[in-house]
């Protein structure tokens, strides 16, 4: 069996305990005297056995324990040393806050028996009030470090206890991170699926009808390849964007939206806010309306979409307010409302909207903001930013 290693602090104590008393010792500096073994190295015995325990008190603390209280009881019996006593009550406290949960909530109530025990029995058998001085210094000595370890144990468990829990609720929220990016990328999946899935079907279709017309055995040809393609396409597109689709069953096909439902988003964001004291207005600041790559739509679509839910549960009475701008290659969408806290409970979900939005728009390669801001005239506000690169090829918005 091999020992452990002691703690180098312990030595460190245990170090000076010893050579405290050995100085003590070495002055006749005593505790009492009179004793049974009255001689002078009697008491350089308990002193080194103290000095012992002190050096394993956090590698075996309840080994130190009961070493220490035999060392303690036989100085009893010599003429003492200060440093064995001071000793002892850091090898009681070190019992209760290093030892095992049964041994710390067990050394308490064994030094305050013994406590109450020492004082009864000597204030019988003596019947004076040196009784109860012993009795108090037995407490001192005893029950006060076992009751000082019991306090700082609890107080290091209350702290773990808390720091669990903050690594607890941390790991929480980044699994709600994780899986509002993870929502997103299938929602994106799906709809994406469904705008290729219709052109390719498109280009399908059209070939086949070129097919049945009398064209030049050229043309036939081409048009033939075309139609392979397309099919073996919309075939492995399918194939590759089913695997990111959920298991929700979900797949009927939709609409995919576009800028222009903008209005319709805030004239309904209108009529759900007017009860709450906000007010909608769009500003369409785009040079251009000309069609803008469908990803690029679908996410400025969904982030306005986001924006107005968000502030519909959070936003102060005041404007709302939606910013369309288009440069030659970025659209930019801004969505700026009046910061303040809502009354009521916080609406489930909170911070996956923001989620959503950042992960369109980094797909798209994009630049995204979220954030307190203040306008012109000094109010706080909230603003959603987000610029949408539009001059990438085909190939890479696909």
């Amino acid at each position: 069996m091999t020992l452990p290693r002691p703690h180098r602090t312990d030595l460190l104590i245990a170090f000076a305990g010893l050579a405290c008393g050995l100085l003590l010792w070495s002055y006749g500096l005593y505790t009492t005297g009179g004793r049974v073994f009255d001689q002078r190295w009697a008491p350089l015995i308990p002193l080194v056995v103290m000095a012992a325990t002190e050096a394993v008190r956090r590698t075996l603390p309840q080994t130190a324990l009961n070493v220490a209280t035999l060392a303690i009881v036989a100085d009893q019996f010599t003429n003492g040393n200060l440093a064995t006593v001071l000793m002892f009550t850091d090898v009681v406290y070190a019992a209760v806050v290093y030892g095992s949960p049964a041994s710390a909530r067990r050394v308490p109530y064994t030094t305050a028996l013994i406590t109450i025990g020492v004082t009864v029995g000597f204030l019988v058998w003596w019947q004076n009030a040196i009784a109860l001085l012993i009795g108090v210094i037995t407490g001192m000595i005893s029950f006060l470090p076992a009751l000082t370890g019991a306090v700082v144990r609890n107080h290091r468990n209350a702290a773990e206890a808390a720091r669990l829990r903050a690594e607890q609720t941390a790991l929480l929220a980044e699994m709600d991170r994780a899986q509002a990016v993870v929502a997103e990328r299938a929602r994106m999946a799906r709809e994406l699926h469904d705008m290729v899935a219709n052109h390719l079907s498109a280009i399908a279709i059209h070939s086949t009808a070129a097919l049945s017309l009398d064209e030049p055995a050229t043309t036939r040809q081409a048009l033939t390849v075309i139609r392979e393609n397309s099919v073996a396409g919309l075939a492995e597109m399918r194939r590759l964007i089913g695997l990111l689709r959920d298991s929700s069953g979900d797949t009927a096909p939709a609409a995919a939206p576009t800028l222009a439902g903008v209005d319709a988003l805030v004239a309904q964001a209108r009529a759900n806010g007017g009860p709450s004291g906000l007010a909608f207005a769009l500003v369409d600041a785009r040079e251009s309306t000309t069609a803008l790559p469908a990803p690029v739509e679908l996410a400025a679509y969904r982030i306005v979409q986001e924006s107005l839910t968000n502030a519909l549960k959070h936003a102060a009475p005041g404007e709302v307010r939606v910013l369309l701008a288009r440069e030659p290659a970025a659209l930019t969408v801004e969505v700026t409302s009046p910061r303040g806290e809502r009354p009521g409970p916080t609406a489930p979900g909170s911070g996956a909207g923001l989620v959503g939005m950042r992960e369109r728009v980094a797909l798209l390669g994009g630049v995204f903001e979220a954030g307190p801001a203040t306008d012109d005239e000094g109010s706080e506000r909230w603003r959603v930013r987000a610029e949408l690169p539009v001059a990438a090829s085909d190939e890479e918005r696909v």
